[in-house]
C-alpha cells in the first residue's frame, strides 16, 4: 500500500507545481523592495537634498510585462509620511493600491507598506512619483514601462534598443520641497523653476549604432511647465501615447505636457556624429532648456552647431494643431489580442456629464485653486476607508455641483457621484490664461474635443467620435475647453486632479466615486489584509 500512496502523492505534488508554474508563466509575480531615503545630488550643478529610492535619483526603472503581478515593499526612512502613486496604471478593481491620500493612509516614518497590483491589460510608457506633500519636487519619481507579452503583436518592427527619458523642470536647493510646501501653505504660488533635467541630469548622453532604429520613451515628470522635445536633424515617429497605439506620424518636435508620456521611434540615419537632444519649456516668457547628446557609436565628431529650434515658446495654436493629429490606431492590437476599434465609444449614450471649471480664488486671505468653487482639502481619513467602513462626516455626495454655479469659493472635500458602468462626459473649462493639465487615476479616457471659449451642449457636434486618442492625462489650453469620454467600468474611489502639482496641492482636484450597491469581488477587490489605518478608521477591522 505504501508505494501506490507515495506515488499518488508525488504525482499530485508534481501536478500542483505544474499548475503553479503554468499560472506564473502566464501572469508571473515580480518582487521588489524599495527603501526611500534622503541623499545629496547636484542635478543643476549645486549640491542639494533629494529623495532617493534604493540610493537612486531618479528612482529605479520599473520594467514589467503585461499582466505581471507586482509585489513592492516600500520602506519609508524619511522623517515625514510618504506615498507613491502609479501614474497611468489602471489598477483594475483595485483603487486600494492607488497611492493617493484619498485612497491610502501614508506610510509613517520608519515604517513600510507592501503594494500589490497587476499591470493588467496594459502596455506602454508610464511613471510613478510621490503623492504626499511636495515630495515630488525632491525626487522619488521614476519610469514604469510595461512591455507587451510575446503573444501580442505590435504595429511596428521591434526596435534595436530602448531609451527612457524623464524630462521635467527643477528647482535649486533654496527651493527644496519643504520650502515650497511652506510657500504654498502661506498662500503663495509656485516660483518659476530654475532649470530642466533629463533623467535627473542637465547633460546626459544616449548612444546607438548608425542605421538602427531606437525607441525613446519620453515622460514629463515635472510639476510646473509643459516641455517641447526634439532631436537635432532626426525625425520622431510617434507610435504610442500612454498605452494607446497611434497613427504613426513623423514629427520634428513634440509638446509633452505635465504628467504626459509619449513613445517614438528614431532611426539613426544621419552622418556619423553627435547630435543635440533638447527639452525646453513652453508657454513661458523665460525659456529654460536642457540638452543631452545623441551619440553615434562610430562618431568621431562632437556635438556642434546651434540647438534645433522648436515652436515659438508661447505659440498655443501650434500646440493645439499638433494635439489634433494624435489619433488612435484602430487596426492595432492593444495589450489584449483584440482590435482597439472593436469598442465603438462614439455610439455609447452619455449617462453623466460634469463641467469642471478651474479658478484661482483667495480664501481666508490665501491663494487657492478651486474646481466649481470648491478648493479641495484632504481629510484625515482617506475617502476610500470612509466609504468602506461607512464613517459619516468625511465626505458627502453633494459636495460639488455638476456644472459651474457661481457659488462662493470655499474649502471642501469634493466627490463626484457616479455608478459602475456609467458612461461619463467631463468637460474641463479653463477660464484662465495659463495651460491646465488634468489626470484621472484608474482610467484611460477618450479626448474627444478641444475648443476656444465656453463649452456648450452644441460643442458636442465638434467631437471626434471615431478615433480620438485614449490616454490618462490631457491638456486644456488657455481660455478654452477640453472634453473627454470615459467608461466607468473600474469600481473605486479615483483621483481627478491637476497634473501641475502646486495647483493640486492648493485644491485643484476632486474624487470620482464609482459605486455599485452590490458588493462583488467581480467588480472590486476586497480591502487588503495589510491596509494602513489612520484618522477615524483607526481601530476598525477589515
Amino acid at each position: 500500500m505504501g508505494k501506490p500512496v507515495t506515488l499518488y502523492l508525488v504525482c499530485a505534488i508534481l501536478a500542483f507545481w505544474s499548475t503553479v508554474y503554468l499560472v506564473n508563466a502566464d501572469d508571473p509575480y515580480r518582487y521588489y523592495t524599495w527603501t526611500v531615503t534622503y541623499g545629496t545630488r547636484s542635478p543643476l550643478g549645486f549640491p542639494q537634498e533629494v529623495i532617493l529610492i534604493n540610493g537612486e535619483f531618479p528612482g529605479p526603472k520599473l520594467e514589467v510585462v503585461t499582466n505581471d503581478n507586482i509585489i513592492l515593499n516600500l520602506i519609508n526612512q524619511l522623517n515625514q509620511p510618504f506615498l507613491l502613486t502609479w501614474n497611468g496604471i489602471n489598477q483594475r478593481k483595485n483603487s486600494w493600491q492607488d497611492g493617493v491620500l484619498g485612497t491610502n493612509c501614508p506610510v509613517p516614518p520608519n515604517s513600510n507598506y507592501t503594494y500589490k497590483f497587476q499591470a493588467k491589460d496594459q502596455i506602454g510608457t508610464y511613471t510613478y512619483f510621490p503623492s504626499t506633500l511636495m515630495h515630488r519636487a525632491a525626487g522619488a519619481f521614476g519610469a514604469l514601462n510595461i512591455l507587451q507579452r510575446s503573444v501580442i503583436s505590435i504595429p511596428y518592427p521591434e526596435p534595436d534598443g530602448d531609451f527612457t527619458l524623464l524630462i521635467g523642470d527643477w528647482y535649486k536647493y533654496k527651493y527644496n520641497h519643504k520650502v515650497l510646501q511652506q510657500r504654498l501653505d502661506a498662500g503663495k504660488d509656485m516660483p518659476f523653476p530654475n532649470g530642466v533635467l533629463i533623467n535627473g541630469e542637465a547633460h546626459p548622453s544616449f548612444s546607438g549604432d548608425q542605421g538602427k532604429t531606437y525607441m525613446f520613451r519620453i515622460s514629463n515628470i515635472g510639476f510646473k511647465t509643459s516641455l517641447n522635445f526634439r532631436i537635432q536633424n532626426h525625425k520622431m515617429k510617434l507610435v504610442e501615447v500612454e498605452g494607446s497605439h497611434v497613427i504613426q506620424n513623423a514629427y520634428d518636435s513634440l509638446d509633452v505636457h505635465m504628467g504626459q508620456s509619449v513613445t517614438v521611434l528614431v532611426t539613426f540615419n544621419q552622418p556619423a556624429k553627435d547630435y543635440y537632444i533638447v527639452a525646453s519649456t513652453r508657454f513661458t516668457k523665460e525659456v529654460l532648456t536642457a540638452t543631452a547628446v545623441l551619440h553615434y557609436t562610430n562618431s568621431k565628431t562632437a556635438v556642434s552647431g546651434p540647438l534645433p529650434t522648436g515652436p515659438e515658446p508661447e505659440d498655443v495654436a501650434w500646440s493645439l494643431n499638433q494635439a489634433k493629429t494624435f489619433r488612435w490606431n484602430l487596426t492595432a492590437n492593444a495589450a489584449r489580442p483584440n482590435p482597439q476599434g472593436s469598442y465603438h465609444y462614439g455610439t455609447i449614450k452619455i449617462t453623466k456629464t460634469f463641467v469642471l471649471a478651474n479658478s484661482v480664488p483667495v480664501i481666508n486671505r490665501k491663494q487657492r485653486y478651486a474646481v466649481n468653487g470648491v478648493s479641495y482639502v484632504n481629510p484625515s481619513t482617506p475617502l476610500k476607508l470612509a466609504d468602506y467602513f461607512n464613517i459619516p462626516g468625511v465626505f458627502s455626495l453633494d459636495s460639488i455641483t455638476s456644472y459651474p454655479s457661481g457659488v462662493s469659493p470655499h474649502y471642501g472635500v469634493s466627490v463626484l457621484p457616479t455608478s459602475l458602468h456609467d458612461f461619463m462626459e467631463v468637460v474641463y473649462q479653463n477660464n484662465g490664461t495659463s495651460l491646465q493639465t488634468w489626470h484621472l487615476d484608474g482610467y484611460n479616457f477618450w479626448v474627444v474635443g478641444y475648443g476656444a471659449g465656453q463649452w456648450t451642449q452644441a460643442s458636442r457636434t465638434t467631437y471626434n467620435l471615431e478615433d480620438a486618442l485614449a490616454r490618462h492625462t490631457t491638456q486644456v489650453y488657455p481660455e478654452s475647453w477640453t472634453a473627454i469620454l470615459v467608461s466607468l467600468d473600474n469600481q473605486g474611489m479615483w483621483n481627478l486632479r491637476s497634473a501641475e502639482w502646486g495647483k493640486q496641492y492648493l485644491g485643484q482636484q476632486v474624487y470620482v466615486r464609482v459605486y455599485d450597491p452590490i458588493k462583488s469581488l467581480a467588480n472590486e477587490y476586497d480591502i487588503p489584509t495589510n491596509v494602513l489605518l489612520c484618522g477615524e478608521a483607526v481601530g476598525k477591522h477589515p
